[in-house]
């Protein structure tokens, strides 16, 4: 085969280049010359200005979601920040309990596994007996949060302010505790039957407000699960620690026995860690009831059902016997904070239903 071949002189050297490729580099030549330029989507954007936004960016910190930059934020969106506020910067407090108090105790009590028998314990709360000596755990966490939860619990409140003013944010959480006051209510009334809400009668359902059914229809998948209560809306006390709480089920889950709390939330919290403090209530319940004498039985599983207001799926978070023993040494560093800030508190503090 005979092959056709053209020289091309390129700074003083010759080298061999096949037709076709000359054909195909002319006709692209042709067709550049012919065609008009095209237009670049972004050769109207102000070059100059774009490449100070570019560096604006990148010389901004990758996470800006800092309690400084949220300072500096909501002062701009809603005014100068309380000074109060501002020196409230969050440190970690990272600490284990100076004494570790058991957190079951040894003795002649049921097992796990034994059937229970007889309606479930309910301790009244006895708001005028030892009124002046029993913190309550919710009256303790509250006093003894860290700073970086008052910063974001502060933040929170100024925000709400800000959208509804002094008297709709009054009115906003006096809603919301009617609201969980009613759910618990519901969960009272079911739990007691031993019902579940899917098999109640749906003329019975209408009797709760509309926000209750949403929340019971929220968690109705959860308490399908729930079987043998134990108690109830029941006083729990901690005789050697002085406190107390009010627990708000006993129950099995799936089979396990476990502490319950109900719990509200507008938003979604499907991770345990979305639940903040309650894994330290729930374990503080917990650690109260096994030592207290009103209880024959011993309970090292927590539950927290999440509810929503519009009907979907609520969350479940399990904490098992590890996790129930991580959050009771939480709660004993916080039981010794609110000690050491109020060493007083036997002759000032008044015990609360949560």
């Amino acid at each position: 085969m005979l092959i056709l071949s053209r020289f091309v002189s390129s700074g003083g050297s010759r080298f061999a280049q096949p037709p076709s490729l000359c054909v195909t580099r002319s006709l692209w030549v042709c067709l550049q010359l012919k065609s008009p330029k095209r237009q670049s989507p972004y050769s109207s954007v102000d070059s100059e200005r774009y490449s100070s936004l570019v560096k604006s960016v990148m010389s901004t910190r990758v996470s800006s979601q800092t309690p400084e930059s949220l300072l500096a934020e909501d002062e701009h969106v809603y005014g100068p920040v309380i000074k109060a506020a501002q020196n409230r910067t969050p440190t970690p407090e990272m600490r284990g309990p100076k004494t570790l108090h058991p957190f079951t105790q040894s003795g002649d009590y049921q097992e796990p596994g034994e059937p229970e028998a007889g309606p479930p314990t309910r301790i009244p709360l006895n708001r005028n007996q030892n009124r002046s000596s029993v913190p309550s755990v919710t009256r303790i966490l509250q006093q003894t949060l860290s700073q970086e939860q008052i910063f974001y619990l502060e933040r929170w409140k100024r925000r709400i302010i800000a959208e509804l003013g002094e008297e709709g944010f009054k009115e906003y959480t006096q809603n919301l505790f009617r609201q969980g006051k009613l759910f618990h209510s519901a969960l009272e009334d079911i739990l007691s039957s031993g019902s579940t809400w899917m098999n109640i009668d749906p003329s019975e359902t209408q009797k709760y407000p509309p926000d209750v059914q949403g929340y019971m229809q929220s968690i109705s998948h959860v308490l399908e699960e729930v079987s043998a209560v134990r108690a109830i809306e029941s006083t729990v006390k901690h005789d050697t620690l002085n406190y107390l709480g009010v627990a708000d089920c006993v129950a099995r889950y799936r089979g396990v026995l476990c502490v319950i709390d109900w719990k509200t939330s507008e938003k979604p919290k499907p991770f345990l860690s979305n639940t903040y403090d309650n894994p330290i209530q729930v374990a503080a319940y917990a650690g109260a009831l096994n030592n207290d004498e009103n209880y024959k039985y011993q309970v090292e599983n927590g539950l927290i059902v999440v509810a929503y207001k519009d009907g979907s799926p609520g969350h479940a978070h399990q904490l098992n016997p590890e996790l129930m023993l991580e959050n009771w040494k939480s709660w004993l560093v916080r039981l010794e904070k609110f000690t050491e800030q109020r060493p007083n508190q036997a002759s000032t503090t008044t015990p609360e239903k949560r």
